[in-house]
């Protein structure tokens, strides 16, 4: 297969991944002290722009979902969702579960809880501020950033018909020009962020894994040990990529969400379960109490490094994060109000997530205050890789339980490296899905070689640094297409309302009002609405795409086999003029209690011939327009387009033709 990829996207996220790599290679003895410092300058400077970028996002996306664009739809306005209510909300549950959440289940809240940034260590206060702080990092902050990236490329994907890529978000700032040299720069740190915040994901994940084979066989806990497990974990996601076994990881993946699932199901009945439950519903009581303050705590009058170990470096990732995991909700959420697509991504992983961390985090702060004596946090200060074996240690089963997670944080390394690399070659490729085999490997390998390298030269803190530094211009980026996405909302919004507005009184010509009220009264059927297509619409529709061509215009009429007509004028860089006619049909009006009482399916269907637009909407019935009538509506239409696209600083189509026809 030819190669796809835009060689001004590939190579130049190549070369700075490389050189960013580089400086731990080539300088191994003073790589942890040159990462450190790039890290503390990259937090102590920019700190706060990370805090106040993450909470504009979260406030941007609860705007547009409550607001009027929550009723626009992420496609055409009659598009029906690709998946059921309960499968898409199970995939969005699906997707808040991954290496990170077995890391961090048991560390992050016995950290919190023996090291606090604010009450006394190990204390009751200790442990509820342990858990709503363990809720804060892993809420719906973090969502919010990856629903920002996911609506945006849903939004411009399935409305506007572009590519499935990141600078597509940017079509209503800068237009075409998303092809040329901000649209390549875009995709190139889009690119750079998720590799990096993959590269850590994977870091972590081997770190984990070797301190479970540790734990169970004692394999010791050394850098080339994790490099060798990197090597065969990338070697399955390599071999995955190409044996084309997607559908095999796919049911890996979803084997391995269960036996997580009933991970934590197996800790809640064997653990303090009523107590449990009691906490969860007391955590988020607390978490939503603080959540306004916690969002722009700073420690600005008190300065604190937790701030930076733990809530900057999390939002980071999580920028870095949200290309492969927006991209993942955006392609199963086509159909979907945005109102419906902000509400489900923002609370349903989250409150999984929740319910995860309270779960294991509230049990090991319990069996640390009780059992343990404080010997788990004493282990989790020492070694975070170590946590969740050391928990298990003080539950039944722990030699299955342990075995049993080191499965699953292998099954999720290779699930990510697969699917990172799928997100990555498609950014690199311009949005293409059929790229040939080579590209995804390319990248697939070079995950791989970043996380084996920044472990190499600087640990979790090399990881951590690149993250950081890959995530600072994406943190704009996202800032960017949440003010895109206002803009094109703002638009649509404007253009639906133009088309209700713009529906012409239909005249009954020399008639008297028994003759009007007749014609209002009338039900057409599906032949009327079929007769007047073919000797009304199609001929006048017609003669303006003669007309058109004649002038230079490339413009195109199709016909449908459902009966649909449609005038499509192509337009370079911009939004094609689409003007159509299509029959559709809905229940006739009732005037009795008898006939509210007859089923949708048993009532008598009234057909319309109703007008397509670019936006996808369907405008106002046409039927019972003399050909003069559509005529001058067809020209009407075509007027308002191009006045619209002229005026490109305040208004823009959408488009979707593609999808209509």
């Amino acid at each position: 297969m030819t190669s796809k990829i835009r060689p001004q996207v590939f190579f130049p996220a190549s070369g700075i991944i490389a050189a960013l790599v580089l400086v731990g290679v080539l300088f191994p003895r003073n790589a942890e002290r040159i990462f450190g410092g790039v890290q503390a300058f990259v937090l102590d400077t920019f700190g706060w722009f990370y805090l106040l970028a993450v909470g504009i996002l979260l406030f941007s996306v609860l705007f547009f979902a409550l607001s009027r664009f929550g009723r626009l739809k992420l496609g055409p306005d009659d598009a029906e969702p690709d998946y059921p209510y309960v499968s898409w909300l199970a995939m969005l549950f699906a997707a808040g579960m991954g290496i990170g959440l077995m890391f961090y289940a048991v560390a992050e809240p016995v950290l919190h809880y023996s090291v606090p940034p604010e009450a006394e260590p190990r204390t009751i206060e200790a442990a509820r501020q342990a858990m709503e702080f363990t809720f804060f990092h892993w809420g719906v902050h973090a969502w919010a950033v990856y629903a920002v990236v996911g609506l945006s490329l849903a939004y411009f994907s399935f409305r506007y018909n572009l590519p499935l890529t990141i600078r597509s978000g940017f079509y209503p700032l800068i237009r075409e020009r998303i092809d040329g040299p901000i649209g390549h720069a875009v995709d190139v740190f889009a690119i750079c962020g998720t590799v990096f915040g993959i590269a850590t994901s994977l870091g972590l994940g081997v770190l984990q894994m070797n301190a479970g084979l540790n734990h169970l066989l004692g394999v010791p806990e050394a850098v080339w040990v994790q490099i060798l497990l990197i090597a065969v974990v990338m070697g399955a996601a390599t071999l995955s990529v190409v044996s084309g076994l997607d559908a095999g990881v796919r049911r890996l993946s979803e084997g391995n969400l269960i036996l997580a699932i009933l991970l934590m199901l197996f800790v809640l009945v064997v653990g303090p379960t009523t107590f449990l439950f009691k906490a969860f519903v007391q955590n988020i009581g607390t978490y939503l109490d603080d959540l306004l303050p916690r969002t722009f705590t700073l420690y600005a009058y008190e300065p604190r490094g937790w701030i930076s170990d733990w809530t900057l470096f999390y939002w980071a990732w999580w920028i870095s994060w949200s290309p492969f995991v927006g991209m993942f909700i955006a392609r199963i959420s086509r159909g979907r109000t945005v109102r419906e697509f902000v509400l489900g991504v923002l609370f349903v992983p989250s409150a999984f997530t929740f319910f995860w961390m309270t779960v294991f985090g509230n049990s090991a702060i319990a069996l640390d205050l009780g059992p343990a004596a404080g010997a788990i946090a004493s282990e989790v200060q020492a070694n975070l890789s170590v946590a969740l074996f050391q928990f298990f240690e003080y539950l039944p089963l722990s030699g299955v339980t342990s075995t049993l997670a080191v499965a699953l944080v292998g099954v999720f390394f290779v699930t990510s490296a697969d699917s990172g690399s799928l997100v990555v070659d498609s950014l690199a490729s311009g949005g293409a899905d059929d790229t040939p085999v080579w590209q995804r490997i390319y990248w697939c390998i070079l995950q791989g070689s970043v996380a084996a390298l920044l472990l190499l030269a600087g640990g979790l803190v090399g990881l951590q640094t690149m993250t950081l530094i890959a995530a600072l211009p994406f943190a704009v980026i996202l800032l960017l297409l949440a003010f895109g996405l206002l803009r094109g909302m703002q638009a649509d919004v404007a253009r639906l309302t133009e088309h209700r507005q713009a529906q012409p009184a239909i005249a009954v010509r020399g008639a008297n009002w028994q003759a009007r009220l007749g014609a209002i009264l009338h039900e057409p059927t599906r032949r009327d609405v079929t007769r007047f297509v073919e000797t009304t619409a199609q001929p006048a529709l017609t003669e303006v795409r003669d007309e058109l061509v004649r002038r230079g215009l490339p413009a195109e009429l199709t016909v449908g086999e459902d009966g649909q007509v449609a005038l499509t004028v192509p337009a370079e860089g911009a939004r094609d003029f689409l003007y159509g006619i299509e029959p559709t049909a809905q229940p006739a009006m009732v005037f009795s209690a008898a006939d509210t009482r007859v089923s949708p399916a048993g009532r008598r269907m009234v057909w319309s011939a109703r007008t397509l637009f670019s936006d996808g909407s369907r405008g106002y019935d046409v039927i019972g327009f003399t050909k003069a009538d559509l005529l001058a509506d067809v020209l009407a239409q075509f007027e308002r387009y191009q006045l619209l696209m002229q005026a490109q600083s305040t208004q823009l189509y959408t488009a979707s033709p593609a999808a209509r026809t």
